[in-house]
């Protein structure tokens, strides 16, 4: 009796890791992106991420961006705050000036949601489009409505295959993306939702 159900518990567990296997990396991914106050850009990988808000600002998504920049990173002594505004001042004008920076110091998504709300209550944002790397598109947006339930949050996908596509398993980066952020997932949903 007991190996029939061990062998029933282990079949389920195989099945159930060949479906994510096959299906996760699509799951990871939320483009849904919803007209908004704001947009909002995470911290991470700056140029695809960017790139993306820029597009979106400039179909009329929201009126406005603002970028999430740790104020201890720095580049070859040049500090991620002064990237950014370097970055912000090289655009057209118009452009530039619906971009706004909010400093922070987070290491963990939590944290940037918990110390991004005090820059989009300045702005008067009550809606918010978060940009983020398409695989981090489900966990941020539950993390931002799980940790400020007072705003509603939309995602929109900043794709950059070299890092992560639905099909990971063709390549050694895309693996090691989907394994990282299918535990993150899972430790947010088992843990950290409940905290």
């Amino acid at each position: 009796m007991r190996r029939a159900r061990f062998r029933t518990l282990a079949a389920l567990a195989l099945l159930g890791a060949i479906l994510w296997g096959a299906l996760g990396g699509r799951f990871l991914v939320v483009d849904a992106p919803e007209k908004s106050d704001a947009i909002l850009v995470l911290e991470g990988e700056a140029g695809v991420r960017l790139r993306r808000a820029l597009e979106l600002l400039r179909q009329g998504w929201a009126p406005r961006v603002l970028l999430d920049v740790r104020e201890a990173d720095s580049f070859y002594g040049t500090s991620k705050i002064d990237l950014a505004q370097k970055w912000i001042a090289s655009l057209p004008p118009e452009d530039a000036a619906r971009m706004s920076i909010c400093p922070f110091d987070a290491l963990s998504t939590q944290t940037e949601a918990r110390e991004a709300e005090r820059c989009l209550k300045a702005m008067g944002a009550r809606s918010v489009l978060i940009v983020t790397s398409d695989y981090h598109t489900r966990r941020a947006r539950a993390i931002f409505r799980h940790e400020l339930p007072g705003m509603h949050f939309s995602a929109a996908a900043a794709c950059d295959p070299e890092s992560f596509t639905p099909r990971w398993w063709r390549a050694r980066q895309t693996a090691k993306t989907f394994l990282d952020e299918s535990l993150k997932l899972g430790w947010f949903e088992v843990v950290d939702r409940w905290r």
